[in-house]
């Protein structure tokens, strides 16, 4: 197989063109198999030539992958396999590990980080993530068990205060069962958000109660009357998490008026 011509192109990168075949090769596979004094290759050479160069547009792009973000060992597995064989694959993993691109301590530390300062998910929504990205449960519990539970609760306390603050529409009882539901989605655990929802104070209902009423009565108002329309508003008011009494006393007070 004859080498006839090198043409360079973008980057580090060269066209060379081989008996009829132009193949993209990058300058550091021509310095490695020294075929600038080389005038021909035999057949195994040529596909060893291919096999390297593939390895090397493995390692690059998944610098420019790892770039943009921390990437997980998975991450970067998944990413080249479906480009690449298993073989250049692995390798590359390797030489990235080697050349410290890949270090799940580092990966996990930055990841606790930003979680914690930068995100409003708990425990649990962390673990599971972590778990898709590859981690054993162990390891990730060991890293759990490293921050105080005072973090959490902080994090819980903030969250429950800012949605008191912003409640426009729900009694405390319902409240704080969206309270509990949002936040165990969140990830974090039951026992800890309880733990918060019982410390807080929570405002009277009557403005958002007295709110409320108008609303489900001006809806109800040319559909129902006396007892019926008493019996669908008080109905409405508890669904949304207000007491049986505190719904019976704001129709009574407006049957009044």
């Amino acid at each position: 197989m004859k080498i006839k011509k090198y043409t360079k192109v973008r980057g580090n990168k060269y066209n060379v063109l081989i008996d009829s075949e132009e193949v993209k090769l990058y300058d550091d596979v021509i310095v490695h198999f020294e075929l600038l004094r080389k005038d021909e290759i035999d057949e195994d050479l040529y596909n060893e030539i291919i096999e390297y160069n593939k390895s090397l547009e493995a390692y690059y792009k998944s610098l420019r992958y790892i770039t943009k973000k921390l990437r997980t060992e998975k991450e970067i597995y998944d990413y080249l396999v479906k480009d690449y064989t298993r073989n250049v694959t692995n390798k590359t993993i390797d030489r990235l590990k080697k050349d410290g691109y890949l270090n799940e301590e580092i990966y996990l530390k930055c990841y606790f980080t930003d979680m914690i300062n930068l995100r409003s998910f708990g425990p649990n929504k962390i673990k599971k993530d972590l778990i898709k990205l590859g981690y054993e449960e162990d390891v990730i519990n060991g890293k759990l068990n490293e921050i105080d539970d005072k973090v959490w609760f902080n994090k819980i306390d903030n969250i429950v205060k800012k949605k008191i603050a912003c409640n426009k529409s729900y009694g405390n009882s319902k409240l704080k069962e969206k309270i509990l539901y949002d936040l165990s989605n969140m990830g974090y655990y039951k026992w800890m958000i309880e733990e918060v929802i019982n410390s807080c104070e929570f405002s009277s209902n009557d403005d958002i109660l007295m709110k409320e009423y108008n609303k489900i009565y001006n809806k109800l108002c040319n559909k129902y009357a006396g007892y019926d329309l008493d019996s669908k508003i008080i109905i409405k008011l508890v669904s949304k998490g207000f007491f049986y009494e505190e719904a019976k006393r704001i129709v009574a007070q407006n049957k009044k008026d």
